[in-house]
């Protein structure tokens, strides 16, 4: 009976021992899951002004006409 009571003991100090370690581990993940979401926020703008940069540059193109020769064309006449 005592053995039985032992071998109980242990596996809950087992379980306590389980339990820290995985409140631990949730707890560094937590922090990891923070750390990775502002660095996502940053790469999000930073590729909203890089499309916005693009856009820019897109904008201050002529608009296609028909009446535009390609530099292969020029140079064959």
């Amino acid at each position: 009976m005592i053995s039985e009571f032992q071998e109980l003991s242990d596996k809950i100090d087992r379980l306590a021992e389980m339990t820290a370690a995985l409140r631990r581990e949730n707890a560094g993940l937590r922090h990891a899951n923070v750390v990775l979401a502002a660095e996502k926020a940053g790469y999000l703008g930073l590729l909203a002004e890089a499309q916005q940069r693009v856009s820019a540059l897109l904008d201050k193109f002529p608009a296609e006409a028909g009446a535009t020769t390609a530099p292969d064309d020029e140079a064959a006449q």
